[in-house]
């Protein structure tokens, strides 16, 4: 029983392993680009829009693993946010459990030259409703492949 759970841990650690490494040949710094955009300013209550625009840059097709992105809504906490009230904004949404490695389904294409993009509503995920200035990084590049993000800031007004 003992070897049979060390040749099972092996194998899904070898799983993500394999994942990552696919990831970053297919994503990581080779032409994937990805900008991430809000208003400056949202009144208290009303919706928190992120734009999450994947470009490729590249001459080829290319591909990410639309896991911890906001191209699955909220299924994992993608973003590290902040505001000038208090250290961390909880994440509020469900955190799924995955199979490694990613199915082909997991994966977005993004011809060459061109953009993937999807707009999401903060509030639905993160808890910045209280008027405050909020900075928002992407964190999950490592299951995703993303990289290359920008950061956002914004301001909750009453």
């Amino acid at each position: 029983m003992r070897n049979l759970l060390m040749m099972l841990t092996a194998c899904v650690g070898f799983s993500f392993i394999s994942c990552k490494n696919t990831q970053k040949t297919q994503a990581g710094n080779q032409g994937l680009v990805t900008i991430m955009s809000v208003p400056a300013t949202v009144k208290a209550g009303e919706p928190v829009m992120l734009k999450f625009t994947v470009y490729n840059n590249s001459g080829k097709e290319m591909q990410f693993c639309k896991w911890h992105t906001p191209f699955e809504g909220f299924m994992s906490s993608f973003l590290d946010i902040r505001s000038n009230n208090s250290p961390e904004v909880q994440y509020r949404g469900i955190m799924a459990k995955r199979i490694m490695p990613p199915p082909p389904a997991a994966y977005i294409k993004v011809p060459a030259h061109d953009s993937v993009s999807v707009a999401i509503d903060l509030l639905k995920g993160y808890n910045v409703s209280a008027p405050a200035q909020y900075k928002a990084v992407y964190q999950a590049g490592g299951m995703s492949g993303l990289n290359k993000v920008n950061e956002v800031s914004f301001t909750v007004t009453e």
